[in-house]
C-alpha cells in the first residue's frame, strides 16, 4: 500500500510571508528500508500469491444485508506473501528514520495556507509510492501592522498641530518607509489608503493596500511656551462651533429630545 501523507507545521513572520522565503525542515517519517531495498524480503527469498485473497489485496466480507471490500488481513494488500521477510523492516520495506527536505514559500502565503510536497510524506510498504507532505503554515502576530487578506493596517500617532494645519509624516512600511501628506483638519480616526503597500497576493495578482489610521498624539507634558500658545489658540476660539462638534451636539439634540 501506499505511504501516508504527513503534515509539518511552520511559522513564519509577516515580513517573510510578505518576500516568500525558502525553508529547510527536518522531520522523522518512514523510509525506504536499505537492507532489502524496499522490498520487504531478505536475500534468495522468494514471493508466492497470497491464499486469502488469491493475489486480489483484498477481501470481500458479508454481514448479509452488504458486502464491504478489505484490504486482506493477511498480506496487508499486497497480493503476495514473502517467504523470508526481511528481519531489519519485518517484511514493511520501510523503517522510520529522519528526512530533511528544502521548500520554497511563495509571497502572500496566510495563516491556514497549506503546501504540497509531493512524494515527500512515509514510504510506501515494499516499494509502493510515498505519500504527500503538507506544511500548514501560521504567520506570527506583527508589532505595527494588522492583517486582513492581502490588506495591512497601523495605527500613526500625528501630532495635533499637523492634523490641524496640515503637513507630513512618515508612515512605515513592511519594507522601509514612505511619506504621507496629511490635510489641514485631519480628524484622530480619518484612514487614509495606500495602493499597492499591503500584501502580494499569492496567486500573483498584484498586491493590497495599507490603511493608515490617524490617531491624534495629545502631549501629557508641556513647556509653559507650548501651554501658554495652547490657551492663546483656545481663547481665539470662541464658541466657533468645528464640523465635528457641530455634528455631535446634534445627535446629542436629537438623543435627549
Amino acid at each position: 500500500t501506499g505511504g501516508e501523507d504527513l503534515r509539518f507545521d511552520i511559522k513564519l513572520t509577516l515580513e517573510e510571508a510578505a518576500t516568500g522565503v525558502s525553508k529547510k525542515i527536518n522531520y522523522r517519517k518512514h523510509v525506504s528500508c536499505e537492507k532489502c531495498s524496499g522490498s520487504g524480503a531478505e536475500a534468495g527469498s522468494k514471493k508466492s500469491r497470497c491464499s486469502t485473497c488469491g493475489g486480489q489485496g483484498h477481501v470481500v466480507r458479508s454481514n448479509g444485508l452488504f458486502a464491504m471490500r478489505q484490504v486482506c488481513p493477511s498480506c496487508g494488500g499486497e497480493g503476495e506473501k514473502i517467504d523470508k521477510p526481511c528481519r531489519a523492516c519485518a517484511g514493511e520495506g520501510r523503517v522510520v528514520g529522519d528526512a530533511s527536505v528544502d521548500i520554497k514559500i511563495p509571497p502572500g502565503v496566510d495563516t491556514g495556507t497549506r503546501l504540497r510536497s509531493s512524494a515527500n510524506g512515509s514510504a510506501g510498504r515494499r516499494g509502493n509510492d510515498s505519500g504527500d507532505l503538507y506544511i500548514v503554515i501560521t504567520v506570527l502576530d506583527h508589532e505595527l501592522f494588522e492583517r486582513d487578506g492581502d490588506d495591512l493596517a497601523c495605527a500613526v500617532p500625528v501630532k495635533f498641530s499637523i492634523a490641524a494645519l496640515g503637513g507630513s509624516i512618515d508612515v512605515p512600511k513592511l519594507k522601509g518607509k514612505t511619506i504621507l501628506k496629511i490635510p489641514a483638519g485631519t480628524q484622530g480616526g480619518t484612514t487614509f489608503r495606500l495602493k499597492g503597500e499591503g500584501m502580494p497576493n499569492l496567486r500573483g495578482s498584484g498586491a493590497g493596500d495599507l490603511l493608515v489610521r490617524v490617531d491624534i498624539d495629545v502631549p501629557k507634558k508641556m513647556t509653559d511656551a507650548q501651554r501658554a500658545a495652547l490657551k492663546a489658540y483656545s481663547d481665539a476660539c470662541g464658541d466657533v462651533e468645528t464640523p465635528v462638534s457641530d455634528s455631535w451636539k446634534q445627535k446629542f439634540k436629537k438623543f435627549f429630545g
